[in-house]
């Protein structure tokens, strides 16, 4: 084999591969093509640091007058969790202030969005210009994919996806029950509107999962055999066609309803009150 030339030499993968031509600049491109990455930076960046202040500081979480929960602090199975807001019981004792009171379930959300495929692409490009855009050369020398750690870690996502299922039904029922009235019985208030969007926003992102897709619909050779499976398998993969828009959207509703229930349970404004 010939030797290759001046301008194809190069050491690592990628851009920087053997037989690749060397050119000095990052990219050719002369548009904002560094605009979406840094959106993204700021809006995942935006998120995570909202959700671990309010993780982490244990007030204004709940409103017994209607039992409005915020998201973050569901389940509240801990006895440092104030009265009523603990639907399944008490199963620990009082956390340590490092804990946050939602830490039940915290560690496997995080890890469902975390390994997200969406989110893997996001942060992979924005966070890890990996690559930043198309066309432009990402400044890795190497790269060895989702095949060692860290990032291997990325194959559990059906996992997660089960734990993500099952809080999706805790948050359901948190929902049912916050149609409760200032004097008992039925109550429907604009807080009620909100914390239903939002679960059924989540029920959404959460079915509109690859791996959801995959256990309707994978490992199967003939849909015509499996007719129930098939549409199931179709309707998830409409779903599965809106999953970045769910996947933001959700943050979005998530930060609304923790706000939401916040503000009302600080006493800063009542709760719009349609029934009761």
């Amino acid at each position: 084999m010939s030797a290759p030339a001046d301008n194809e030499v190069g050491t690592g993968t990628g851009v920087r591969a053997p037989r690749r031509a060397r050119i000095a600049e990052r990219t050719l491109r002369t548009d904002r093509w560094w605009l979406p990455p840094l959106l993204t930076t700021l809006g995942l960046a935006t998120f995570v640091v909202y959700a671990t202040i309010r993780a982490f500081v244990r007030t204004a979480y709940w409103v017994p007058e209607y039992h409005y929960l915020t998201p973050f602090y569901s389940p509240c199975v801990s006895t440092s969790c104030v009265a009523g807001s603990s639907h399944f019981g008490h199963w620990f004792g009082d956390f340590p202030s490092w804990i946050p009171l939602g830490a039940l379930v915290l560690p496997f959300l995080l890890g469902f969005r975390l390994t997200c495929y969406y989110y893997r692409k996001a942060y992979y490009r924005s966070v890890w210009f990996s690559p930043p855009a198309c066309a432009v050369a990402e400044p890795h020398a190497r790269y060895t994919g989702e095949t060692r750690l860290p990032l291997i870690v990325q194959n559990v996502h059906r996992y997660f996806f089960y734990v993500a299922m099952i809080v999706s039904v805790v948050n359901t029922y948190d929902a049912v029950l916050a149609f409760h009235g200032r004097t008992g019985g039925f109550g429907f208030g604009l807080g009620n509107v909100i914390i239903v969007a939002n679960v059924v926003l989540l029920w959404a992102y959460t079915l509109s999962c690859h791996s959801c897709r995959h256990i309707t619909g994978g490992r199967l050779k003939h849909f015509s055999k499996h007719p129930v499976r098939y549409w199931m398998w179709t309707q998830v993969t409409k779903l599965n066609n809106r999953h970045m828009l769910l996947a933001w959207t959700t943050l979005g509703t998530l930060v609304l309803t923790d706000l939401y229930v916040m503000l009302v349970s600080s006493g800063v404004f009542p709760d719009p009150r349609f029934v009761n």
